[in-house]
């Protein structure tokens, strides 16, 4: 039944707004991270690596939270236009299959946001200049921010299947992204759900950030994702009944 009900997503994702909204936003921070490059390229002199703390510093934290913020809002809006909701919940699904399946949609279009923004960042080292290819490590560091970029969507997703306000979900998205930003910096950065993927995706720091606390990466990421999906199921059966 979850694998039926993620088709129906996925076919409801056609021919929406998300798709523009996934193929032109990145393209922002990579333009945005390039051109800092280029004006800094005096002080900047590992190459791929340099790019890479400049592109993925804007995207992890200032786009990123607020694009899925973007996804999850188009997943709800469906459902929050006349009696759309109600007819949903009335049928016979599981209300947690019916959460799930809209989330695993979510993390769906996330891997393929992450890997978007892979060909973005080889395309920019090459237009900027650089030789070869950007380090193995680099690969890890993507892998990571995409478990980081899991948590983020599964709080955006609470948000969005709570407040029927299109608007907000992208607000809080670019809210957490700041907030995140700045408790990185701080001790607090690996128990604060928003720091997660700037963390994993070791954005704007040459040295390894999470060296020494990878187990408590993948643990905190977890925690959240269980957490806020099962807050999330609870949520919608109370609203709903």
């Amino acid at each position: 039944m979850l694998i039926k009900a993620i088709n129906c997503e996925r076919i409801k994702c056609k021919n929406t707004l998300i798709w523009p909204a996934f193929f032109l936003i990145p393209i922002i921070p990579t333009v945005m991270g390039a051109g800092n490059y280029l004006n800094n390229i005096g002080i900047l002199k590992s190459e791929w690596y340099s790019l890479w703390t400049q592109i993925s510093l804007f995207y992890s934290n200032f786009f990123f939270p607020p694009l899925i913020g973007v996804y999850c809002a188009f997943l709800w809006r469906f459902e929050n236009f006349h009696s759309c909701r109600h007819t949903l919940m009335t049928q016979p699904v599981k209300l947690s299959t019916i959460y799930c399946s809209k989330y695993c949609m979510v993390c769906a279009i996330t891997v393929l946001t992450q890997l978007w923004f892979t060909v973005l960042y080889l395309v920019s080292g090459k237009i900027v200049g650089l030789p070869g290819l950007p380090p193995t490590d680099i690969c890890g560091w993507i892998v990571r921010g995409t478990i980081g970029g899991f948590v983020i969507a599964t709080v955006q997703y609470l948000v969005a299947s709570v407040i029927r306000n299109f608007a907000i979900p992208i607000a809080v998205g670019l809210f957490g992204g700041i907030s995140g930003l700045l408790i990185s910096n701080t001790s607090a950065g690996i128990y604060w759900p928003y720091s997660l993927m700037l963390l994993g995706m070791n954005s704007n720091k040459y040295d390894d950030m999470l060296s020494s606390q990878l187990p408590l990466f993948f643990f905190f990421s977890i925690f959240y994702i269980l957490l806020f999906l099962l807050l999330g199921i609870w949520m919608l059966g109370k609203n709903e009944s």
